[in-house]
């Protein structure tokens, strides 16, 4: 049987979750939502340091970063709690 994941982005609200220091972002899976994040240590070791507007700096760099959700998501590489976390090992 083949496996029928997917991890499509349909809503683009974003919030940043200053006491795990993420940015959160939902996918969905069919029906199932799929929590992701990307942690303010990838977003500044990949695109910029100095900059405080993580929310802005997600958003720049969007499509790039649910592309690292969405392989991590496919490959299984999910948090205890089954989320996705993005870090920067991931790029």
């Amino acid at each position: 049987m083949l496996d029928e994941r997917r991890l499509d982005f349909p809503d683009d609200s974003e919030s940043y979750d200053s006491m795990r220091e993420v940015i959160v972002f939902e996918g969905v899976d069919g029906a199932k939502s799929v929590r992701c994040a990307i942690s303010r240590e990838a977003l500044e070791d990949h695109f910029g340091r100095g900059n405080n507007s993580w929310l802005k700096m997600y958003r720049a760099n969007r499509g790039y970063i649910q592309h690292q959700a969405r392989r991590k998501y496919l490959l299984r590489e999910l948090e205890p709690d089954q989320s996705v976390l993005v870090k920067t090992l991931d790029f």
